[in-house]
């Protein structure tokens, strides 16, 4: 059951309107890093957990919170299109700073939306539910979510720089922060499930079935040697069962691929002989 409480979490004012920054705000509401993804990956990984049950606790938690950043960036979007369209084409074609606005703001922010916002990017790309990732595996899932808080404050903080407007970056200041936690609560969360089942998903899988020879060889498949100096290349594997090696000169090892020519009804490229074309027959 969800329950919605009127006010916002926290502050979503701008101190004027700005159709064309809200155009650039969609990137964190509906792009495939935006505030949209992170809701229904968190909250299908919570409804699907089978683990602990803090887990999925924890999972319905943040899910239930990035539900009211939602909410905050939709009402700031919102805002920012009052009074757009500023003025008709005309008077806008005779005033340059308005003919700017018009010409960068979205149009379908005020054709399709009404001067709301949309589940879409800051390039009109409709939000897309490939972008979640639920896999019922925690481990992985949460590496994914600290990947997916990565990107996300790094796209937050971009668009920090891109405004002066105070009551922006007052919310902005809010989601930077909390995303800051969040990547900590992320790290946290993969540290404690490393310590009770390995570094490696899935942690369930018999090691006697891997080529073991090649488990643990970084190999140097392009030009240039700088790639052995790196933690990757030597010492203790990051799971503690074997040391890293370096091969500098990776062979191929496996067969050389011929395959059989296809059926006659699959019409494809008739043999050729050594000596030249196939002859055709008459």
């Amino acid at each position: 059951m969800f329950f919605h409480v009127k006010e916002l979490q926290y502050n979503a004012k701008p101190s004027k309107p700005d159709p064309v920054y809200a155009k650039k705000l969609q990137e964190i509401l509906g792009g495939q890093y935006g505030e949209m993804s992170v809701m229904m990956q968190y909250l299908f990984q919570g409804w699907n957990c089978r683990g602990n049950e803090k887990y999925r606790d924890m999972l319905l938690d943040i899910g239930t919170e990035e539900i009211a950043h939602v909410e905050m960036i939709a009402t700031m979007i919102a805002q920012l299109l009052d009074g757009a369209p500023v003025n008709d084409q005309e008077e806008a074609a005779m005033d340059p700073a308005i003919g700017a606005v018009l010409g960068g703001m979205n149009p379908q922010h005020a054709i399709v939306n009404g001067l709301g916002a949309q589940p879409n990017d800051s390039a009109g790309y409709p939000w897309n539910a490939r972008y979640t990732i639920a896999s019922g595996n925690l481990l992985a899932d949460f590496r994914a979510n600290l990947n997916a808080e990565t990107q996300g404050r790094l796209q937050v903080v971009r668009l920090y720089e891109m405004t002066t407007d105070p009551g922006v970056r007052d919310m902005l200041s809010f989601l930077i922060a909390r995303d800051k936690m969040h990547q900590n609560q992320w790290m946290a969360a993969i540290e404690e499930l490393e310590e009770s089942q390995g570094a490696v998903v899935p942690s369930s899988f018999s090691p006697e079935h891997e080529i073991s020879d090649v488990a643990y060889s970084f190999m140097n498949f392009s030009q240039g040697e700088e790639s052995k100096t790196g933690r990757w290349a030597r010492g203790s594997s990051m799971d503690g069962k074997a040391n890293f090696n370096y091969v500098q000169q990776p062979e191929a090892n496996g067969q050389k691929p011929q395959l059989n020519p296809s059926p006659p009804y699959m019409h494809g490229t008739p043999p050729i002989s050594d000596g030249g074309p196939a002859e055709m027959n008459h």
